[in-house]
């Protein structure tokens, strides 16, 4: 089975400080069946000095320079570019774990049948690996970080493309999409697959509106992942609290969730 093209996407802006170390980590790569895209903002410093320099020695490396609407437009043009079979998001400010990690996943073929790889990052802000196997609730709880998540570029047209009404935790919802599905066949992998760097945008901004939508989103995007019973009281839950808040839509919402999986734990006895 020949292997996979994969495309590497890198949001910039004003990275040439640590531009480099995350290009090299690319190109030390063993596995050589990639391209490395970088989207930038229209940096004011070095940053597309330093992408043109490499560039020239380079020719994996491709890049798109304009005016974006964040980190998420810069990756949502990633992937709407990217000719692999498979794309991966590494940040401007991270870098590859080992220089053979690509070829760990993608010479093994029974990982090329799947939709979703994901395995660990390392950071000092978690102490060391993060973050295992998840399962659903784990998921809930916490975030799988991008940096550890390969992903086949046909998912896209399934789930879409990260909704940028999240300001710091499109990743997330877009993660609760496709996981919480069992139609999308994933797999973990006990690797660490890149370095994460730690001030991001998930760690320093709040996202508001993805926290509020949180809880309708789980009971969305669910498929046969979490029982009827945890459903029905995370429903009934939520549903007081967005009547005591006067969120009346969500309140409408809740209640049919809540209803649906009553009716599904009356069916099942």
């Amino acid at each position: 089975m020949s292997q996979p093209k994969v495309s590497i996407i890198t949001p910039t802006y004003n990275s040439a400080d640590t531009i480099i170390a995350c290009l090299e980590s690319v190109i030390s790569q063993s596995y050589t069946n990639i391209e490395h895209l970088i989207i930038d903002g229209l940096s004011t410093d070095h940053t597309l000095r330093i992408i043109k320099q490499y560039k020239l020695k380079y020719p994996h490396i491709k890049y798109l320079c304009e005016k974006d609407k964040g980190v998420y437009d810069a990756m949502n043009k990633g992937i709407s570019i990217a000719a692999g079979e498979w794309v991966f998001f590494l940040g401007s400010d991270d870098s590859l774990y080992s220089h053979d990690i690509l070829e760990k996943i993608f010479s093994n073929p029974n990982n090329l049948t799947l939709d979703v790889i994901y395995g660990n990052v390392l950071s000092s802000r978690f102490n060391g690996p993060y973050a295992g196997e998840y399962d659903a609730l784990k998921l809930i709880d916490q975030n799988i970080c991008h940096q550890a998540i390969f992903f086949k570029k046909s998912l896209f047209i399934n789930t879409g493309v990260f909704n940028q009404a999240y300001i710091a935790h499109a990743d997330w919802a877009h993660n609760l999409k496709w996981f919480l599905n069992k139609k999308y066949k994933k797999k973990y992998v006990p690797h660490i697959i890149s370095n994460y760097s730690d001030g991001g945008l998930s760690s320093s901004v709040k996202d508001e509106k993805f926290q509020e939508i949180k809880p309708l989103l789980i009971l969305r995007y669910e498929h046969e992942q979490l029982s009827s019973q945890w459903k029905a009281h995370w429903a009934k839950h939520f549903a007081r609290e967005s009547l005591k808040h006067k969120k009346l839509i969500f309140f409408i919402e809740y209640v049919y969730f809540y209803l649906k999986n009553k009716c599904q734990i009356l069916l099942n006895k």
